[in-house]
């Protein structure tokens, strides 16, 4: 294998394991698993847990806008797919990555509905695993689309 075909495979490896983990801890929000600990923080109460549904079905409303808005762009992937345009229209005009807030904002609810250690912990590597997701994707969009640069300076988050 040559050099460059082992940087190649690298680069895919990372965006694949990328992927799987955030998919693992996604999934992981619809187990309870014995021998983790389910301690609650606090006591949640009616309000958290119509905040936390609230927050999930918002969340669920853009992350459905933004799957809608990207079309035959969608990718789980951060590099984008052959043949992808640039979308920055629709809620891709007011934030560059819906998608992956929402999953972030769907993990805040469903904590806030548990107030668990376990929960937050979920919350907070998820939170971890798409800020490198984002970073990377980033770098990808910018290699692959010359006007990346100007609609990241135009829409910040």
């Amino acid at each position: 294998m040559s050099k460059f075909q082992l940087k190649k495979f690298f680069k895919v490896a990372n965006d694949l394991m990328l992927v799987f983990l955030q998919f693992f801890i996604i999934s992981l929000h619809f187990f309870q698993w014995e021998f983790l600990p389910q301690k609650q923080i606090i006591k949640a109460s009616t309000f958290s847990y119509f905040l936390g549904i609230l927050i999930i079905i918002i969340s669920l409303i853009i992350m459905l806008v933004s799957i809608k808005d990207l079309g035959r762009n969608l990718s789980p992937f951060p590099r984008p797919i052959n043949n992808s345009n640039l979308v920055t229209t629709g809620i891709y005009r007011f934030t560059r990555h819906p998608m992956y807030y929402s999953l972030i904002f769907i993990s805040i609810g469903v904590f806030i509905i548990k107030l668990s250690i376990y929960y937050l912990f979920l919350t907070i590597i998820l939170a971890l695993i798409i800020k490198i997701k984002i970073a990377l994707e980033e770098k990808y969009l910018m290699n692959k689309f010359k006007n990346y640069l100007l609609y990241k300076n135009e829409v910040k988050v």
